[in-house]
């Protein structure tokens, strides 16, 4: 057996070892802790679920509040005026309440505004369609309305706003319902009238969404007395029979029975304040799913650990036993084409001294290597150089025998514009100190060609410019954009009829510097030149068969690589779009 084999095995035997002592501690000691912390966490998640539901309910206890403000409706309701009168005065009472004390978001479906001896002075309702709909009065139908538990609760000394609901049989939900009565000045004694607030429960059941730990619990709100206020969940057959019995005991005020189905775990929390209570049955296998998670990622641990173990055991003998092997595989890698690679074993001893040597000798042919590289270097710049000159003299010797011309014809201050375009552009074109310009020379340089090309042709071109300004430092190889915008005249405009146009936009996309030059003209078809630009025909240009589109693509690729270039989008008789394609510099600078 081989020494890393030996250390592999004493590694995992540890491992496994120790792994083992720790499930067994487990199992014995923490299972029952476990399980009281999450029964514990469970209680704690329903208490905060009533406290934020108190928040919610208190939020709107003080908007009702907010009704003794109105100083006409109280004072009329201590003068006990007969209820016609009161009707004739605050008929839209009701409605500006909903209206002006509360926000959209509060949900209020209907608000109702009594007097002491139950008869109703004004009613709210949100809407009243087929699916909203809500009594004109909860005491028509007492029952359904569940209208008794607001009449005891009125008729009691209890000054503590009442928490109730009613089930909405248009709706098909319960409907939330709060009760405030109103008092004379502060004197609990003498009781003037009450207000009935009824909401959507949607805001309560998506607080008990929140705090609902798994999806096989149910929970409850009930007061004390009365029937449940909201539900959420679904039950078994074995769960219903008992939250019925439970439901039954709170509603009749009776103690609740605490001996359950040993496969349950029930759970309530009181409010302090509003007489709610929040109730919850869940299985006691969801408060076990805390154990069993934490057993599977035991296992886990264990697994990794192993598969740790192993690697770092591979990879430390491997380091103590091989290191004359891993040089020579180094040396055959190398041999076989892959020259960055260098030796790593670099000991002080008889094998780290060879491998010093090795790679000494690797960086002089890489040093060779670079001087051959800028031997090439130079003969490529040669070569761009060469194909940038081919672009000047025509343009120029053309342009010449346009101001002879116009000088012999006319006698007009425009030879004096054209003259000094023209010394512009000689100035521009002939500087070849720096093979490189920016967006914002080159646009310079293309606006004098344009002045010199309308006295020349007199097209009556229209150009626009779509240029954004964070391109305008942008570097791009001198003398790039005017062959595009020369290219548009000269084959897409030259036989067009009617409106000329040509659009220069300039943008930087993804990285990336984009320029298109597009004209109004005749078309073309695309794609075999398409295809000779992806080629990047050296070739052609030397010929001298081109000196706009294939030099310009010829550069660019030459310069910043074969996924740069120009591409062409052609449409016959609609128009031509030429797209230059080139890496964004910014204001680097881009000699080298």
């Amino acid at each position: 057996m081989k020494l890393r084999t030996k250390i592999l095995l004493m590694v995992l035997g540890c491992v496994l070892t120790a792994l083992i002592l720790q499930t067994c501690l487990f199992q014995i000691r923490s299972s029952a802790l476990i399980y009281d912390l999450a029964k514990g966490e469970s209680e704690q998640s329903l208490q905060n679920m009533q406290n934020e539901i108190y928040g919610l309910i208190k939020n709107m206890e003080n908007h009702l509040i907010e009704i003794y403000l109105d100083d006409e409706l109280i004072e009329s309701l201590q003068q006990r005026e007969r209820v016609q009168e009161l009707r004739t005065k605050f008929y839209r009472k009701a409605y500006d309440i909903a209206m002006n004390e509360f926000e959209t978001g509060d949900g209020v479906v209907s608000l109702y505004l009594y007097t002491m001896d139950h008869q109703i002075i004004s009613t709210y309702r949100r809407a009243v369609t087929p699916k909203h709909n809500y009594a004109t009065d909860i005491y028509t139908d007492r029952e359904n309305n569940n209208a008794d538990i607001v009449r005891g609760y009125v008729e009691s000394d209890d000054a503590v706003m009442l928490v109730s609901s009613y089930y909405n049989k248009y709706r098909g939900k319960n409907i939330l319902r709060l009760v405030l009565k109103l008092y004379r000045e502060s004197n609990l004694d003498d009781k003037i009238g009450y207000v009935v607030c009824d909401i959507d429960m949607k805001a309560v059941e998506n607080i008990m969404e929140k705090y609902r730990i798994d999806s096989t619990v149910f929970m409850w709100l009930q007061p004390a007395g009365d029937c449940p206020v909201a539900t959420l969940g679904e039950l078994d057959a074995e769960q219903k029979e008992e939250y019925e019995t439970i439901r039954s005991a709170v509603a009749a005020r009776e103690n609740i029975v605490e001996q359950l189905n040993s496969k349950q775990e029930f759970f309530c929390v009181r409010q302090n304040h509003y007489n709610l209570t929040a109730y919850s049955m869940m299985p006691q296998t969801v408060l076990q799913q805390n154990q069993r998670n934490l057993q599977m990622n035991l296992i886990l641990i264990a697994v990794l650990m192993i598969a740790a173990a192993t690697i770092l055991t591979f990879f430390i003998s491997r380091g103590l036993t091989r290191p004359l092997e891993m040089l020579m595989d180094t040396i055959r890698q190398i041999g076989d084409g892959n020259t960055q690679l260098r030796a790593t074993v670099v000991k002080n001893d008889e094998i780290g001294e060879l491998g010093k040597e090795f790679n000494d000798m690797l960086d002089q042919m890489e040093v060779l290597k670079q001087q051959e590289y800028q031997a090439k270097q130079l003969l490529s710049q040669a070569e761009y150089k060469a194909l940038q000159a081919q672009i000047n003299p025509h343009f120029l010797y053309n342009t010449l025998d346009t101001m002879a011309s116009i000088a012999e014809v006319r006698n007009c201050p425009e030879v004096s514009r054209l003259s000094q375009s023209l010394a512009n552009i000689f100035r521009y074109s002939l500087n070849m100190k720096n093979p490189f310009s920016t967006v914002e020379q080159e646009i310079a340089h293309l606006k004098n060609y344009i002045y010199v090309m309308d006295m020349r042709m007199h097209d009556n071109i229209r150009y626009t410019f779509q240029i954004e300004e964070e391109t305008l430092k942008s570097k791009l190889p001198r003398i790039s954009l005017q062959p595009l915008v020369e290219n548009a005249i000269n084959h897409g405009l030259r036989n067009k009829r009617g409106a000329k146009e040509v659009c220069v936009r300039i943008w930087i996309e993804d990285g990336r510097l984009k320029i298109c030059v597009a004209d109004n003209g005749v078309g073309m078809e695309t794609t075999e030149i398409n295809a000779s630009l992806q080629r990047n025909e050296i070739d052609y240009v030397e010929q001298g068969n081109s000196i706009g589109l294939h030099n310009i693509n010829a550069r660019l690729k030459m310069l910043y690589g074969d996924q740069y270039g120009l591409r062409i989008d052609s449409v016959l008789e609609e128009g031509t779009k030429v797209f230059m394609i080139l890496p964004d510099n910014g204001e680097e600078n881009t000699d080298d």
